[in-house]
């Protein structure tokens, strides 16, 4: 099939589990039944993605309040009562972060719950989602390693063996979201990507990347608004992307700024496109998601697209969200009968 459709990773969690609306929700229901909450509103995204014709579905992101403290709440030797604030993403806003002050090891199986009802709810292929290890090492305060590239090679272990696990479950598709990579790109070269390919290691399954500008809260679009007329983080990591072993690099096309001939630089990596913008609530048309794939076109075989949004819809409106689902789903298919 051209132009398989797919998402980021997260969707808005359902009222009844969390508040609505938020990035970083409380949860509404606790023990028993918010485990079972959690399972019950992964099987209703499902079914919503699966009705807007959404091919390689995920979890959603339903049982954790936020992409990468969803996997710390699992590992040993962070600190996550005594927290502190720390600038991240080079600053663009403070958060309290959990601190690491011991060796850091894995309590267990982290995503084994939802991974596997997914599994067992869908025929299509299935996608989970990791934080990266350079975006980990960004979000915790180090008060043990004394090393940052040492810290965030610990946590490529411990994403290593979930990650095998996961596919174990019969996941199809993992991806590692690594946002800092569009904020240190320097360091994506010298230890970044050394840092995935152990995430990755002895992994079958296919592998992806997801580099972006972030979620649409005020902090990333006022960032966003700082970068000038031509977005070119791409342009720095890109190449060492293209040279590594990861299969497939998720990224931003709708209404960026990013000049699409540096998705050349990707040749031979399968790209997932982001044709939906989840910093704006205006639904896109199918007609404008199949000029986006066109545009891409100029530069990425089209055997090689995958369809996606920028990033994920954590705390996006539901029926914008959905409305958006469905957009993706129709714009893909009007492409493929375009451009067959």
């Amino acid at each position: 099939m051209l132009f398989p459709t797919t998402i980021a990773g997260s969707l808005p969690k359902p009222s009844w589990l969390a508040e609505p609306d938020k990035l970083w929700p409380k949860w509404r229901l606790d023990g028993a039944d918010l485990a079972q909450g959690k399972l019950d509103a992964t099987l209703l995204m499902i079914k919503l993605q699966e009705d807007a014709g959404i091919d390689i579905v995920c979890d959603g992101e339903m049982s954790r309040q936020h992409f990468v403290h969803g996997f710390l709440e699992y590992v040993d030797g962070i600190d996550t009562v005594n927290k502190v604030e720390m600038g991240i993403r080079a600053d663009r806003y403070k958060a309290m972060v959990p601190v690491v002050r011991g060796a850091l090891t894995l309590r267990g199986r982290v995503h084994e719950a939802e991974a596997r009802h997914a599994r067992a709810h869908t025929t299509r292929q299935l996608k989970i989602t990791l934080p990266g290890p350079m975006t980990i090492a960004d979000t915790v305060a180090d008060a043990h390693y004394g090393d940052k590239v040492k810290m965030a090679l610990a946590f490529a272990d411990l994403l290593n063996a979930e990650a095998k696990a996961l596919e174990k479950d019969g996941v199809d598709v993992i991806q590692f979201d690594e946002p800092a990579f569009n904020v240190f790109m320097d360091e994506v070269s010298t230890w970044g990507i050394e840092a995935l390919h152990r995430a990755i290691d002895g992994l079958k399954c296919t592998t992806a990347v997801h580099i972006c500008y972030g979620y649409g809260i005020k902090a990333n679009i006022d960032w966003k608004n700082s970068l000038g007329e031509e977005w070119r983080q791409y342009e720095k990591i890109f190449p060492a992307l293209g040279g590594s072993r990861i299969n497939q690099i998720s990224l931003e096309a709708i209404n960026s700024r990013v000049p699409l001939h540096l998705l050349s630089l990707l040749d031979g990596k399968d790209l997932l496109i982001g044709v939906i913008d989840v910093a704006t609530d205006i639904v896109e048309t199918p007609d404008k998601v199949a000029s986006v794939i066109a545009d891409v076109m100029k530069y990425v075989p089209k055997e090689r697209i995958v369809c996606s949004t920028n990033c994920g819809m954590a705390p996006m409106h539901r029926n914008i969200a959905e409305a958006k689902l469905k957009a993706l789903g129709d714009g893909a298919r009007l492409a493929r009968q375009k451009f067959i």
